[in-house]
């Protein structure tokens, strides 16, 4: 009987302790944490401690002194600043390139009075080291450490959620065959991808409308012509007179993505963007109110960088006209080998 009583004992504490310590499968997401490591798992905290503990036998300055052992950043903190300082150099090309582009000629009115100030500002970034170190280097940097961070974080989640490492699963685990079953039925149970975040989503747009952007400027007037000196402002209205549908569209993506997400970006990387479910999990109705007001400047900041660029790249470059003579015939060469 008392046996019986001891047992039932147990397994009642088991499920208490199941009940109070299993929870769903969250993923973790980019913008949670940003730069934060999550901590380490009850297994690797051991292994850690336990390696502290032991004699060292490792001459000073070896790698735990310079912080290679496992206690410092992980790869989290590294990619993000990454990350981080590659979004620096583009902005700084980007306001140079809004404003030969847009607000010169908003200035001006006129196409072929704004071209001067483009060739101008192209001696400072369109050199041989300038623009790989403005545009190139720094956008490929952005894109390739946001992917590693979302890869970074997937792994961690399958890690730490798809095995069926979560406190509530180890008094359940504890044998081999149980252990192989919770991981398999755990990771079908859950999405191991982190969410998208819409400043991750506008910027995977503006990539790609960017690179084709890049294309279309750059790399398609070498391929054709061997040179690009005679792109600028009078090329893309030229562009616009020959397809305007096609032109609107492509600029229109690439002023609302490129805008949207850097100033989103900037507010994220300032501390000032509200979190990304503010609207579900705020409770306190000051701090709702504080979040909203916020969330509607930022948008409203966005919507204004928005309109001075449309209003001097779509309302006074798009409408240019066609260009006339031997350099119209240069640009209807481009246009047509692109299909356009």
């Amino acid at each position: 009987m008392a046996s019986d009583s001891a047992s039932l004992h147990t397994n009642a504490s088991q499920e208490t302790l199941v009940s109070l310590l299993q929870l769903d499968p969250s993923p973790m997401d980019n913008d949670s944490t940003k730069e934060k490591e999550l901590p380490d798992l009850p297994d690797e905290a051991m292994e850690s401690s336990t390696s502290t503990i032991a004699p060292s036998s490792t001459p000073t300055g070896s790698s735990s002194s310079l912080g290679l052992s496992g206690h410092g950043h992980g790869p989290i903190y590294y990619l993000s600043r990454i990350q981080r300082y590659s979004s620096y150099t583009f902005t700084l090309f980007a306001g140079l390139h809004i404003a030969n582009t847009s607000v010169i000629p908003l200035i001006y009115r006129s196409v072929p009075y704004s071209e001067p100030y483009l060739l101008m500002a192209r001696e400072l970034y369109q050199t041989r080291l300038g623009e790989p170190l403005l545009v190139g280097l720094p956008v490929l940097a952005h894109v390739a450490s946001g992917l590693a961070i979302r890869l970074v974080r997937r792994r961690q989640n399958i890690k730490r959620y798809g095995g069926g490492a979560t406190p509530g699963m180890w008094p359940l685990n504890r044998s081999k065959s149980a252990a192989s079953t919770s991981s398999s039925s755990s990771i079908s149970s859950f999405r191991a991808w982190p969410p998208l975040s819409y400043i991750s989503i506008s910027g995977y747009v503006f990539a790609g409308v960017l690179a084709a952007h890049v294309g279309m400027n750059r790399v398609l007037p070498l391929l054709v012509d061997g040179d690009s000196s005679n792109i600028g402002l009078q090329y893309v209205s030229h562009g616009f007179a020959r397809d305007a549908v096609q032109s609107w569209i492509a600029y229109t993506i690439l002023i609302s993505a490129g805008v949207g997400h850097m100033v989103w970006g900037w507010a994220w990387w300032m501390d000032v963007a509200p979190p990304r479910d503010w609207r579900r999990t705020t409770v306190d109705r000051k701090v709702r109110r504080r979040r909203r007001r916020v969330w509607w400047g930022i948008q409203g900041a966005a919507v204004a960088v928005a309109g001075l660029w449309a209003a001097g790249g779509l309302g006074v470059v798009a409408r240019g006209g066609a260009v006339e003579g031997w350099l119209g015939t240069v640009y209807d060469g481009i246009y047509s080998y692109a299909g356009q």
